[in-house]
């Protein structure tokens, strides 16, 4: 088994790290400065027309998440939610362009510097699924109800989206 970097180490190792190191520079959550990022909450109806949400698990902590990414050049947020679900979890369908929700969380970067995010939730309801896609073997996918993805997830925030998420609709 290969030894993790450093900052997977961190953060799984002392999940309270990333706050202990937020607090040392609290200004980081007052100014303003919150990076923006955009997620895709991908669905689908299972036999029994029951909904089914996609988690996939992050690369550094392994963790339940949502795919979700940094904006894009040329992108729309909704349309950058659904090039993170392609490549995150290799499933394809029709988005909403408004968010229906949005959380924040504590990013551990590369550089060991921890950054509040903001994430808007883009709705996708699944129409394709490809075993295929850029980032397969570095995360695990789930397609579980809404109350067991809402068990998974650590932000509350995006517990609260999830716990009885039902599709808006088509936009």
């Amino acid at each position: 088994m290969a030894p993790k970097k450093k900052s997977q180490n961190a953060a799984s190792e002392h999940p309270l790290s990333l706050l202990k190191q937020l607090a040392s520079k609290p200004e980081k959550l007052f100014s303003g400065a919150f990076r923006q990022q955009y997620g895709a909450l991908c669905f689908r109806y299972n036999d029994d027309r029951a909904v089914e949400i996609l988690l996939v698990t992050s690369r550094d902590t392994g963790r339940w998440i949502i795919p979700k990414g940094w904006p894009m050049k040329g992108k729309k947020p909704h349309e950058a939610a659904a090039v993170e679900a392609w490549e995150e979890a290799g499933v394809r369908g029709r988005g909403r362009k408004r968010a229906v929700g949005r959380y924040t969380y504590l990013k551990l970067l590369d550089d060991g510097d921890v950054a509040p995010c903001i994430v808007d939730v883009f709705e996708i309801e699944i129409s394709k699924v490809s075993g295929k896609f850029k980032e397969r073997g570095e995360r695990t996918l789930a397609w579980v109800i809404p109350g067991e993805a809402a068990r998974r997830v650590r932000e509350i925030e995006l517990k609260s989206l999830l716990v009885e998420f039902k599709p808006v609709g088509k936009q």
